[in-house]
């Protein structure tokens, strides 16, 4: 256990004086209950608990944190924004679906701490898990070293490459973290096909993975055609959006191109005697 913790305390970028807060942070409840039952069944009531409690009180905590640790980063890079930009920006990064990607990128499923049923049943890897993980992980770093290792962890996971993807679609007014259904709906209008998405690489340690997705057109029941785009992420819902995003600027500047050249082919045929 002891260097499962360090491998999780090096992608969180701090080491623990107090290890038993980041040991609660990472225990669900149902691996709380059965110790608990356990204990309960040897039938001696000087018998302590063998575990720390369960991770639901820091969840909350960690929740309150990590949205003021993002409002104050938002709130000093972009001093041109007004409420309403800097909270419809928060909301996405601090949403239940972005942290459970950071979750995944750090790799912290291999770390929770559940019931041998819970654990058979799979829900070390589902998103509402392992997104209310990452926030009691929140706030076990807050108690143990205050806000900078929490500021810290948000500018390298929770902001990153995320926030510079919102900012990008906020100025172009897209829908936030929505490129792929503009695309869909994109191609669907011009009758092109269907986007489907794949992973063409993966790269890096565990904790610091990096996705390469292409995304290309199907049209029919064969294969698909030609790549549309690329992206990269540092989960393959990120890297799904890059590819997306590009594909659909490529898209988009193609056919303003075509609207240029039928403008000015209809404009000199109509000055022509």
């Amino acid at each position: 256990m002891e260097a499962a913790l360090s491998e999780l305390e090096n992608a969180l970028g701090h080491g623990f004086a107090n290890r038993e807060l980041l040991v609660r942070a990472l225990t669900h409840r149902s691996l709380a209950n059965e110790q608990a039952a356990n204990e309960q069944a040897l039938e001696n009531g000087k018998e302590e608990a063998a575990g720390a409690g369960d991770n639901e009180r820091l969840e909350f905590l960690g929740d309150a944190v990590l949205g003021l640790v993002v409002a104050e980063a938002l709130f000093g890079a972009h001093p041109e924004w007004q409420e309403g930009e800097l909270t419809r920006v928060r909301a996405q990064l601090v949403s239940r679906q972005h942290m459970a990607e950071v979750a995944t990128a750090i790799g912290l499923g291999n770390h929770l701490r559940l019931s041998r049923g819970e654990d058979r049943g799979g829900l070390r890897h589902k998103s509402t898990v392992l997104s209310n993980t990452m926030e009691a992980v929140m706030a076990a770093l807050f108690l143990d070293g205050g806000l900078e290792p929490v500021r810290a962890f948000a500018r390298r996971w929770v902001m990153g490459e995320a926030a510079e993807q919102l900012v990008q679609e906020l100025r172009s007014g897209a829908a936030l973290g929505n490129y792929k259904s503009a695309l869909q709906e994109h191609v669907q209008a011009a009758r092109a096909g269907t986007p489907v998405y794949k992973v063409k690489s993966e790269s890096g340690p565990d904790h610091r993975k990096r996705f390469l997705v292409e995304v290309r057109l199907k049209t029919d029941e064969r294969e698909p055609g030609k790549p549309l785009a690329r992206g990269m992420g540092s989960t393959k819902k990120q890297a799904e959006q890059d590819a997306a995003r590009r594909a659909l600027d490529r898209l988009t500047a193609a056919a303003a191109k075509a609207g240029a050249s039928a403008a000015g082919a209809e404009e000199k045929e109509q000055a022509e005697p």
